[in-house]
């Protein structure tokens, strides 16, 4: 059986940033900013106001936060909001935390994502934006 849960779309836009592997890590801030470092890069998740000096950027993310906690044991979590999206044509960058998961969609792309999370049966809790027009 496919969870039903509850998200929530953060009132602000992001960015998806590359550096070189070995790059410092910029200055943390913003209300989601999250780093992943390997072998091949250093990938950062940050507000659209906030891309460092030098970034390889792709701006214009929407967050919508699946609201959590959830157990490590649960499965099926990330795949019932992302199948829906799927099949609307939705691409996402998923962020996972200890405590819950975020997906990114495009903003040009964010009522799409919304018609399809509904119609999966997934509650979408009024955090100020409702759709694409709110986030201008």
């Amino acid at each position: 059986m496919t969870p039903r849960l509850t998200l929530s779309v953060l009132p602000l836009t992001f960015a998806v940033c590359r550096f070189a592997p070995d790059a410092p890590l910029p200055p943390l801030g913003g209300t989601l900013f999250s780093v992943t470092r390997t072998a091949d890069e250093l990938s950062l998740v940050c507000e659209d106001t906030l891309i460092p000096a030098g970034a390889r950027a792709e701006g214009g993310w929407v967050a919508l936060k699946l609201h959590g906690p959830f157990e490590f044991s649960l499965t099926g979590i990330l795949a019932a909001v992302l199948n829906p999206l799927k099949g609307a044509g939705v691409g996402i960058f998923a962020i996972s935390t200890f405590d819950t998961d975020y997906v990114l969609v495009k903003r040009e792309r964010l009522d799409a994502a919304l018609d399809a999370l509904r119609a999966a049966g997934h509650t979408l809790l009024d955090a100020g934006v409702q759709d694409a027009a709110e986030l201008e």
